[in-house]
């Protein structure tokens, strides 16, 4: 069957990306285009360094016809996907193989400026070490623990990033870095990513990220959904009463009751501490649960009951084929997904759980990178960019 729509330089591509490496002939068949066309779509997009011939092994005799591929070693990604008290940074090539990463401990409390300052300076030395330099970045990808106006590349008043709203962050880094910036949502690049990898098949999905915060990222259709002004997902300052836990938590928002508050990685940090436990983070958390201390376990059961609160009203409103749990906290899944599942099927319609899947996430503590790839790759070869590029090397 022929897509009359891929016609473009641009689809062209689009398509070459999607297969991994395709014939003339199968270019022909998929697009409807004379072989003409499709020979002149590719000797632009291949002097645009965009594709090359791919190498070709063949047993039988004669001559095989070639293929071509995108071409992903033709620049680098540089990814930093953040969480509230630390950042994954990666260097990878155009397709999302990482070349280089590291981890960074920066509050991101600490404010754009210092924030960004740091991760630029962790970006070249990524790049030294890789033996690039600036000019081999084609685009740069930032995941933030906030409400993010994709569009603009800003964090919109969020709850824990103090000098944050509305921060000038393309402009920012467009005084070390000439490439495109893409922002998103920390559980937004998760659920991309996740999607992508491991449930493409699916339709709708929640992705949770708990970690220090808690956050979620909808998948709608296929797509992320990111409500009308960035602010879907936003599941940890969802308010709850729980009568068997007396007063309602502060929250680090300012309101009282959330379910972050209650069950969020730094509020689990502060009830050990509260118990006689010494821990300084989250991930000092989850390794005391590793231990089996019964604190630390008791915790976290009742972390997931409650978060399963909040989680049953999403479930029943957006009746998601699948559940996916990651960040930091999922690492204790045995103990915490058990409160999970306890409180979405007791609460949620039987309807919307009769075929739900709550499961961990596949790409682990990598998920945020992958989604943050996918992202800015879809947004550098998004096909009518690609076609201005090439109508503009013409021209």
């Amino acid at each position: 069957m022929t897509d009359a729509t891929a016609g473009t330089p641009g689809r062209v591509l689009a398509l070459i990306r999607a297969t991994g490496d395709v014939t003339r002939a199968e270019l022909v068949e998929r697009t409807g285009l004379s072989r003409a066309t499709v020979g002149a779509r590719l000797d632009g997009l291949q002097q645009a360094g965009l594709i090359a011939e791919a190498e070709v092994t063949s047993t039988s005799r004669g001559r095989p016809p070639s293929r071509f591929r995108f071409r992903h070693e033709g620049g680098a990604l540089l990814i930093a996907d953040s969480g509230a008290t630390g950042v994954r940074l990666a260097v990878t090539d155009l397709a999302g193989s990482v070349l280089e990463q590291s981890r960074l401990a920066l509050d991101i409390a600490a404010g754009p400026e210092p924030w960004l300052g740091a991760v630029g300076d962790a970006f070249a030395a990524l790049l030294a070490d890789l033996r690039l330099g600036t000019a081999d970045v084609r685009g740069i990808g930032l995941a933030l623990p906030g409400p993010v106006d994709s569009v603009a590349g800003m964090v919109v008043s969020p709850p824990i990033m103090t000098g944050w709203d509305r921060y000038p962050i393309r402009t920012h880094l467009a005084a070390h870095f000439d490439a495109p910036v893409v922002v998103e949502n920390d559980a937004n690049a998760m659920a991309i990513g996740e999607h992508r990898l491991a449930h493409p098949e699916v339709s709708s999905m929640l992705m949770l990220k708990l970690a220090t915060g808690i956050g979620a990222g909808l998948i709608a259709g296929g797509t992320i959904f990111r409500g009308a002004d960035g602010a879907a997902g936003d599941i940890g300052h969802i308010q709850v009463v729980v009568p068997e836990e007396g007063a309602p938590p502060q929250c680090r928002c300012g309101n009282q009751g959330c379910i972050e508050a209650y069950a969020g990685g730094w509020a689990i940090v502060r009830d050990l501490n509260e118990a006689g436990q010494q821990v300084a983070s989250v991930h000092d958390a989850v390794q005391l649960i590793a231990t089996g201390d019964p604190t630390a376990t008791r915790l976290l059961r009742r972390a997931g009951r409650i978060i399963g609160i909040a989680l049953s009203d999403a479930v029943s409103l957006l009746n998601p084929e699948v559940v996916v749990i990651g960040g930091e906290l999922a690492g204790a899944e045995n103990h915490l997904f058990a409160g999970i599942r306890e409180s979405v099927y007791a609460r949620s319609l039987p309807l919307a759980t009769r075929r739900l899947q709550i499961v961990p996430a596949t790409q682990r503590e990598m998920a945020g990178v992958s989604g943050l790839v996918t992202a800015v790759c879809d947004h550098l070869y998004e096909p009518t960019r690609v076609d201005a590029l090439l109508a503009g090397a013409t021209s």
